[in-house]
């Protein structure tokens, strides 16, 4: 096919000029102009079946000539020959589309120079334009071979440094930075997951909202959560004020439990009036009666970072009990997990910011007095994350849920999941009460008469009767 579209490379007069040229080159080959009436019967002296190619061609330069335009009958034939080679880029005047130089007339040693300036960045604090040009200048002195080359202008160097440092970031955010420099050099994008659970992922994150703790100070929590790659649903996010090993357990279990309606919520939020396939779930799960309207999702592969919480004894063991594939990515690199990354950033800007006690995500972005204002205790906020996953997060429409046969309409979590149930099915999987000890951690500890008492709380049972006041006999507990 004739590369038609290049055409929109040459300027608008000589493109004009090429159509100009194609309809009398078409009237050469075929006898008639291309908006020729239909019936119309071609001029005497074009008519190809009584006049050979090169006859048409020495009358089309005697026309063109007569009307002022001198041509001869070779420039027709190099015409012709050019359109039925390249088509109608071939008539175009290809001085008019002489492409400028990427650079200008700055030397390629100093495009070179500055290139490794910005490269050096990578890694280093952000700085300004003025200080890589100057490094720029350092590294041309210390090389031999780009002695006595004369340097542009500073506003040429200012242009220059605009065309290499587009995307990197170079005078921006450090962390954007270090990100950009992780990126593969190639195609790349994220491992494709087509059911819930096949692929899920986990991390956490300081919470840009101070909270009263119980012991009335003002401090921001950890949030820790979970998401789904395949459906993109938070399936359980806890609030704590330093997130620990049993916290990332508590997670898993949460995930794969319901999520029971609790006082106070709307009746909008059962899982019965939503989106999800409530009725035909209820008869394989019993759990789901009560329900809001978050999916229940069993993970198969999770993807944590290499952070003590999630390397921990405890949360790989509570993985290996509920026979999840534990898949740390590679270390200082954050893009092997972005989904869990952007959603937990997601919750900072539809949800926090919302809070009160809202402190933005920087210093330079926090307000005055927060600590004096009204703050909610962490159990509140705790209930308000939880109503706000179900009711706004599950619902609202995600970018990444596309149908690639109508990629025009955009799916809420809920909807891809109850999608994707028709394929991929449901199989509950029930915890117990000596489950969800099986995923606390480990603590040894003196039963006194009383019971236990951990972090100013005491717990008590029948059980520890014949327990009190003894030691267990383990000397490397100390007999605890």
């Amino acid at each position: 096919m004739p590369q038609t579209s290049r055409i929109a490379e040459f300027p608008e007069a000589a493109a004009e000029q090429a159509r100009w040229w194609e309809r009398h080159i078409l009237e050469v080959l075929h006898g008639l102009p291309p908006d020729a009436p239909e019936g119309t019967k071609p001029r005497p002296e074009f008519d190809p079946g009584q006049h050979s190619l090169a006859q048409r061609e020495r009358a089309k330069a005697a026309e063109l000539t007569a009307a002022g335009h001198q041509v001869s009958a070779s420039g027709i034939k190099q015409r012709r020959q050019r359109y039925q080679r390249d088509g109608l880029v071939g008539l175009a005047d290809r001085r008019s589309a002489k492409q400028m130089q990427a650079f200008g007339q700055v030397e390629p040693a100093v495009v070179e120079a500055m290139r490794q300036a910005i490269a050096e960045t990578a890694e280093a604090s952000s700085r300004t334009i003025g200080f890589i040009i100057w490094r720029t200048k350092q590294i041309l002195s210390d090389q031999e071979e780009t002695t006595g080359i004369e340097l542009p202008s500073r506003a040429t160097l200012y242009r220059l440094f605009d065309k290499l440092a587009t995307g990197t970031h170079a005078t921006g955010s450090a962390r954007t930075r270090r990100s950009i420099g992780a990126r593969p050099s190639g195609p790349f994008g994220e491992v494709p997951a087509s059911g819930p659970g096949e692929l899920m992922q986990i991390d956490s994150t300081p919470m840009d909202v101070l909270v009263r703790l119980d012991d009335g100070v003002a401090e921001k929590v950890e949030l820790m959560g979970m998401v789904d790659i395949a459906t993109r649903s938070i399936t359980a996010a806890v609030l704590r004020p330093s997130t620990k090993a049993a916290d990332a357990s508590a997670l898993l279990a949460r995930s794969v439990t319901p999520e029971a309606m609790r006082p106070g919520w709307a009746e909008a939020l059962r899982m019965s009036r939503s989106a999800l396939p409530h009725r035909r779930l209820l008869s394989i799960d019993k759990r789901l009666e009560h329900a809001a309207a978050r999916p229940v999702i069993v993970p198969e592969t999770i993807v944590c970072d290499h952070g003590s919480v999630f390397i921990s004894h405890v949360f790989r063991a509570s993985c290996r009990y509920l026979g999840i594939n534990l898949q740390p990515p590679h270390k200082a690199t954050p893009t092997d997990k972005g989904t869990i990354e952007k959603t937990l950033g997601s919750v900072a800007t539809l949800f926090a910011q919302f809070v009160a006690g809202y402190t933005g995500s920087t210093t330079d972005r926090r307000g005055r007095g927060l600590e004096e204002g009204p703050l909610w205790s962490l159990p509140e906020l705790q209930n308000l994350l939880d109503e706000w996953i179900i009711a706004v997060w599950q619902t609202r429409p995600h970018d990444s849920l596309r149908d690639p046969d109508a990629p025009a309409r955009a799916f809420s979590p809920n909807e891809k999941y109850a999608t994707l149930l028709e394929s991929c099915g449901y199989v509950p999987v029930p915890l117990s009460g000596e489950d969800y000890v099986e995923l606390l951690p480990e603590r040894w500890q003196a039963i006194n008469a009383y019971g236990i008492r951990i972090k100013h709380r005491t717990y008590d049972s029948p059980e520890l009767n014949p327990l009190r006041r003894q030691r267990s006999g383990v000397t490397t507990k100390k007999g605890l």
